[in-house]
């Protein structure tokens, strides 16, 4: 009895704590938190409905929708999970769904006194919608463009059936309701804006874009709908229509500060930063006290190398909101800078206070962590390094097991004998895959390589996963990688290699060459072989506890959660040395094992090495990488604009003595240095 108490209490702790992060702002935190109570209770439905409202507070509706599937069907008359529906159908502009939901609620529990107030809201917010959708067929119709259109009066039962299906989780009637619909009246607006509703929330942006293109061609002047045209086109990466309707949109009031950030997300994405920065200005003479709007803009004045100016604008959000945290913490992550004394202890002062939520106690460690091992005060610098990840590591699902259970069955399902079988032909351009650890010099490898006139620098790109889950869908092969790769063919690697090369076309010019820099393809270097068997592959070698000490410093902005942990990092570098060891052995001469201390000590040597493993001619600009002017959006953007420096080889003498946990794991590895790199304590004894 006093264990399940005991465990009884911790789950409302634990409730408690996901609230309190939902509440401060820090969605992802709670839907971590959420996600691990899960797993212990996966049929508890306050977790269900406290994460699908931190789903749907950052618009992941599909994820939200699955979460209150699951929550009604435990308990079809929940009232908490019918409520939080009802919050979800609203926030997705579908007020009349959402006043349904909530009158159902109200029944089912007579007592809850906002449930009246948020019908009423419902009310309002239709009104409202129907306003803006009769003023746009209305101007429409004054410029002889919606002739055709019809109100939304009609098919107004098939309409009601359909949002019922809808609500009761039958998504795919309802869908079938408005294709029919729009098969007899093509130009209905409800009908198409409605389908494209539900496609966006399943992310099937294509078909959104379809709808939402006819919603606006028959209302050009319905502002919501051209906004969520643009963010469907932006999604698909076809950032030549997306900003086109962005200039529609802005066209449509030159005054709405919302419509210029909606055309800086798409320059932004389609890396055109100067053109960025311009919106987030013009947005800024609108409501020139927005602080995301400038530290957004920062981020792109940094990328392309105007770091004065960035800090600035970084500087210009903490004044308008001094608990900006994020400005903080981008400025520390520039490397190169330092911060005034007063701004040290505005930061700790930040700190003091109770209420701050914990992704600013995370930015603001992380950030105090990085200037006080600039002023070499390691002691100050690895306790503040600690608290950040400590916190951050709660907000992060790693599971060490599945990870090393994935390395085994690559290494086992891609042997020796796999990797000599020639499937695909090579291709006309040859990319090449800088991967390894993070924070392990592949950035200053990029752009060693980027400087070359035969060379495109890119970034880190995700294309190798999206297009192998292409071939996986479009071959009907239903199991996740690595798995899947042992029901590729001849056919599935020709495909693999195709889409990858036709997928980051949009990145590249007519340059024979270019770079991918992500640095987690060296789990999938097998796959690259067979796919494109030309492929370059520059393994970022760096000695094992400045890689895993430089990733521990290192807040990523996503992805990497291994690296939270010093433990954890220890056993993530050993499985990576691992594969890496596998890929030596299997596809010799395919890989470059390339040191970052190697590159500080002797660049022309190194550089000639790379460029002879690349097949590419030397050229002098290559020794001058640092006067290469292109936009760089890693951490270490700053440092790669200045000339070869060593003062970050063996940086983890410094903290030795803290890192004892990495060094026990990483020992075997450390043993076979020569002995100058090993620990001190292997040496004495």
């Amino acid at each position: 009895m006093e264990r399940a108490n005991l465990k009884q209490k911790d789950e409302k702790e634990t409730f408690k704590r996901a609230f309190t992060y939902l509440k401060n702002g820090d969605t992802r935190l709670c839907i971590n938190t959420c996600k691990a109570a899960l797993k212990r209770h996966p049929e508890d439905i306050n977790f269900l409905c406290l994460i699908s409202r931190a789903c749907i507070s950052i618009r992941l509706f599909e994820d939200a929708q699955g979460y209150l599937n699951e929550a009604t069907r435990l308990n079809p008359k929940s009232p908490i999970a019918r409520e939080t529906y009802g919050d979800m159908l609203l926030v997705q502009g579908k007020a009349e769904e959402a006043k349904r939901e909530y009158t159902f609620v109200k029944e089912l529990n007579p007592n809850n006194q906002n449930i009246e107030q948020k019908i009423n809201h419902a009310r309002e917010v239709q009104k409202k919608l129907s306003k803006e959708i009769s003023d746009a067929l209305e101007k429409a119709e004054k410029t002889g463009k919606g002739k055709e259109a019809k109100a939304n009066i009609s098919f107004e039962e098939e309409i009601n059936e359909a949002i019922e299906h809808k609500e009761s989780g039958r998504g795919e009637l309802a869908e079938e309701i408005y294709r029919n619909i729009l098969k007899q009246d093509p130009n209905h607006i409800e009908a198409a804006r409605l389908l494209a509703g539900i496609a966006m929330e399943h992310e099937r942006f294509y078909d959104a874009e379809v709808f939402l293109s006819r919603v606006v061609n028959n209302a050009p002047n319905y502002p919501r709908a051209r906004a969520d045209l643009v963010k469907a086109q932006r999604e698909q990466r076809k950032y030549e229509e997306a900003l086109e309707n962005a200039e529609r949109l802005i066209q449509l009031d030159r005054n709405v500060f919302e419509s210029y950030m909606v055309k800086a997300s798409v320059e932004g994405e389609a890396g055109m930063h100067h053109e960025a920065i311009n919106s987030f200005q013009k947005a800024l003479t609108i409501s020139p006290n927005k602080p995301g709007a400038y530290c957004s803009m920062a981020h792109h004045l940094k990328t392309i190398g105007n770091q004065d100016e960035a800090i600035a604008s970084y500087r210009k959000s903490i004044e308008i909101e001094p608990h900006y945290s994020e400005s903080y913490w981008s400025m520390a992550n520039l490397k190169t800078f330092s911060f005034e004394d007063e701004e040290i202890r505005n930061m700790e002062d930040l700190l003091s206070n109770t209420d701050l939520p914990d992704i600013g106690r995370i930015q603001l460690h992380n950030a105090l962590g990085l200037e006080y091992e600039s002023r070499k005060d390691y002691n100050k610098a690895f306790e503040n390094l600690k608290a950040c990840n400590k916190l951050r590591r709660k907000s992060e699902s790693y599971d060490p097991v599945d990870f090393e259970t994935i390395i085994d069955k690559i290494i086992e399902i891609m042997p020796l004998e796999k990797m000599q079988e020639k499937h695909a032909k090579k291709s006309e351009v040859t990319p090449i895959f800088i991967v390894g650890l993070p924070r392990s010099g592949s950035t200053l490898l990029e752009q060693i390589l980027a400087s070359h006139s035969a060379v495109e620098g890119t970034h880190e790109l995700h294309e190798m996963v999206s297009s192998m889950r292409s071939v996986k869908e479009s071959s009907n092969i239903d199991t996740r990688f690595p798995h899947a790769l042992e029901f590729f063919k001849a056919r599935q690697w020709q495909l693999l290699g195709q889409e990858y090369l036709k997928t980051t076309e949009k990145y590249r010019t007519n340059k024979l060459f270019f770079i991918d820099k992500n640095p987690n393809n060296f789990t999938f270097i097998g796959a690259i072989k067979l796919a494109i068997p030309n492929a370059k592959i520059i393994n970022a070698k760096r000695h094992p506890l400045d890689s895993c000490f430089g990733s521990y410093k290192q807040l990523f902005a996503s992805g990497q959660p291994f690296s939270y942990d010093l433990t954890e990092l220890g056993e993530y570098y050993m499985e990576y040395n691992r594969i890496m060891n596998h890929w030596h052995d299997a596809c010799k001469g395919f890989v470059l094992d390339v040191e970052y201390e190697l590159v500080v000590s002797d660049l022309d040597s190194q550089v000639k090495r790379i460029l002879e493993f690349c097949e590419l001619p030397f050229e002098e600009s290559c020794l001058r990488f640092y006067e290469t002017e292109r936009a760089v959006k890693t951490a270490s953007s700053e440092q790669v604009r200045k000339p070869i420096y060593s003062s970050s080889v063996n940086l983890w003498r410094n903290y030795e003595e803290k890192l004892s946990d990495l060094i026990e794991i990483l020992e075997p590895l450390l043993r076979e240095l020569p002995e100058e790199d090993q620990p001190k304590s292997f040496v004495s004894h």
